[in-house]
């Protein structure tokens, strides 16, 4: 399936139905009065955030969505049916926003969650409401209300915890097989990853994580070089980037920390925010570095990035050193989550109750 993560839509409710003008005609009753029922409701449009999805490959080639109209009213008091809804089914992590404004109208982050995106119009009186002690055969109605129609901006932004960040061929698809249950591509040249990948991180019993994996960033990618920068979108939502570093190139004119920096640089350049993330350094490919030759190579490293936060030396290959990442990973992304929820407030009234 096609990876889409940006689509434009134009969704309509369904009008409401007109009034009905309608008198009683029956034997025997020559001022039956009136008898004229109101329009039914239109559809309304709504949006669901459905698990099963990953994409909005749906919507870049079915692009309008029309409610029904309202049913019209009718005689013998007889309203009008309301007009069928609509739902629509979108990936968790949708945003919709107005395709002309650019305004946030709505965010699918819960499994199931539903919202109403285009209201349905209400349906026209009949001339049954129009009924009274000194109107006794009013010939009035009204026309249904329109339903709301709008040009949206549908965008996708992946809900993980955890984002894979680096260069071409720095071993990101390698790791995100190894520790979790997704099974991206995996070649021996770059680019080989073209669209994000997901994974469950499974550290034990009711203890997981998601993580992502994106295409590879080059240099100018926040000016549109390659294809990272059309998916840097997809790190935004996450709680902590692990920067990851071939140390063992197959040009030995490429300089690991050149390429890191150049990473930094790019994020920086793309968005401040993005760039402020808790962002961890894991040094990957040990497995093809000598071994007497391991800790000068990450020790000149780390000195020349001059890094300060926390280091992992691992081989995605191997799974060396993978385990200990796995375990640091869901201990920050627990505090994390821990420190986000509010504390409970107590009424002052109650406040001494519990000692007692």
């Amino acid at each position: 399936m096609k990876f889409v993560d940006e689509a434009f839509i134009d969704v309509a409710a369904g009008d409401g139905g007109n009034g009905c003008v309608s008198f009683r005609h029956e034997k025997y009753k020559e001022f039956g009065g009136p008898n004229g029922g109101d329009g039914g409701r239109g559809g309304h449009v709504f949006a669901v955030a459905d698990p099963a999805l990953n994409t909005l490959v749906d919507f870049r080639f079915s692009r309008r969505h029309e409610a029904k109209r309202g049913q019209h009213g009718m005689g013998s008091d007889m309203f009008g049916a309301a007009g069928d809804d609509i739902t629509l089914k979108m990936p968790v992590g949708t945003i919709i926003s107005d395709a002309e404004t650019g305004e946030v109208l709505y965010e699918l982050l819960t499994p199931g969650e539903v919202i109403t995106i285009a209201k349905g119009g209400d349906g026209g009186f009949g001339n049954l409401r129009f009924k009274s002690a000194i109107n006794r055969a009013p010939r009035q109605k009204t026309p249904g209300w329109p339903g709301e129609r709008k040009n949206l901006k549908l965008e996708l932004k992946v809900l993980a915890d955890v984002g894979l960040l680096g260069m071409p061929n720095a071993g990101k698809s390698t790791l995100i097989t190894a520790i979790s249950n997704a099974r991206p591509k995996i070649a021996d040249y770059p680019f080989t990853t073209l669209h994000p990948n997901l994974g469950v991180v499974r550290v034990g019993p009711e203890q997981s994580f998601v993580v992502a994996d994106v295409p590879g960033l080059i240099e100018g990618a926040s000016d549109g070089a390659g294809l990272g920068h059309q998916f840097l979108r997809h790190l935004q939502r996450t709680r902590l980037l692990l920067h990851l570093v071939d140390m063992a190139p197959f040009d030995d004119a490429v300089d690991p920390v050149a390429q890191a920096k150049a990473i930094v640089a790019e994020l920086k350049k793309y968005d401040e925010a993005l760039y402020k993330k808790p962002r961890w350094l894991v040094l990957n490919k040990l497995d093809m570095v000598p071994v007497d030759e391991r800790a000068a190579r990450v020790a000149d490293f780390v000195k020349r990035f001059r890094y300060k936060g926390p280091v992992f030396e691992i081989s995605a290959l191997t799974r060396e050193g993978c385990e200990p990442l796995v375990k640091a990973i869901y201990k920050h992304i627990s505090a994390q989550h821990i420190a986000e929820q509010a504390p409970v407030e107590i009424d002052p009234r109650f406040a001494g109750k519990a000692e007692e």
